[in-house]
């Protein structure tokens, strides 16, 4: 009883229940914008107009003043600047295995392959995860889970300790015998890095918002509630 009474108080602290109720922890990995986003037309609108009503009511500067500035700085130097292309060749061959592509948007990492849940045997559309095991905690359940992907996690950033959001998964009516479970999400972030060799599942892709819709018809209002872009 004594032990009993020590053991009970650790679980309560570290806020992990104490049923066999399977846990799980998932990864958003994601690559943030590489190029600034176009400007919405309205904004634009809005951004010309401000400039011109500014105009109107600038301060005029003496001549001589404006004349002295413009000679500063000048010299027989030239720089070219070419401006790197919103449309690459893997925006325009579809090529989700890439992530240069959708320069302006974020990009998620999906797997595919066995994933907790899934019907035994049927590979399936998921984000890394891992089911929680014997880590300290559910952050450190996640950073594995990414790690069994990427090898390592020196070009990720982890956006905090908490999870972002969870949900609850009901077996489906063909899986007899299978019990619901929590599936925590956690956020990374891909650091300086333009392209990963992924190590598992049999297939990957990088996708955007939208996109990933595609991919989780039955999520769809759960995954536009988590995910702000």
């Amino acid at each position: 009883m004594k032990m009993m009474s020590l053991v009970r108080p650790l679980l309560m602290r570290r806020g992990f229940s104490t049923s066999s109720e399977k846990m799980v922890a998932s990864v958003l990995f994601e690559r943030l914008p590489v190029v600034i986003p176009k400007i919405d037309p309205n904004v634009y609108a809005f951004q010309e107009f401000s400039f011109r009503w500014r105009q109107q009511y600038q301060r005029r500067y003496p001549d001589e003043f404006l004349d002295r500035s413009d000679a500063r700085g000048k010299g027989d130097y030239q720089i070219d600047y070419v401006p790197a292309p919103r449309i690459t060749e893997a925006d325009k061959q579809n090529d989700r295995r890439s992530l240069q592509r959708a320069l302006d948007r974020r990009l998620y990492l999906l797997l595919f392959g066995d994933a907790y849940g899934a019907p035994s045997g049927k590979p399936v559309w998921h984000f890394p995860e891992k089911v929680y095991e014997s880590e300290d905690t559910m952050r450190k359940c996640a950073e594995s889970a990414l790690k069994s992907v990427l090898g390592d996690l020196s070009n990720t950033y982890f956006v905090g300790n908490a999870p972002m959001a969870h949900i609850v998964v009901q077996p489906k009516e063909e899986q007899t015998g299978s019990t619901s479970f929590k599936k925590f999400f956690f956020k990374s972030q891909v650091i300086a890095k333009n392209k990963f060799d992924i190590g598992k599942g049999e297939d990957f892709v990088w996708v955007t918002k939208d996109e990933l819709m595609e991919y989780f018809p039955e999520q769809a209002e759960f995954l536009n509630k988590m995910i702000i872009s």
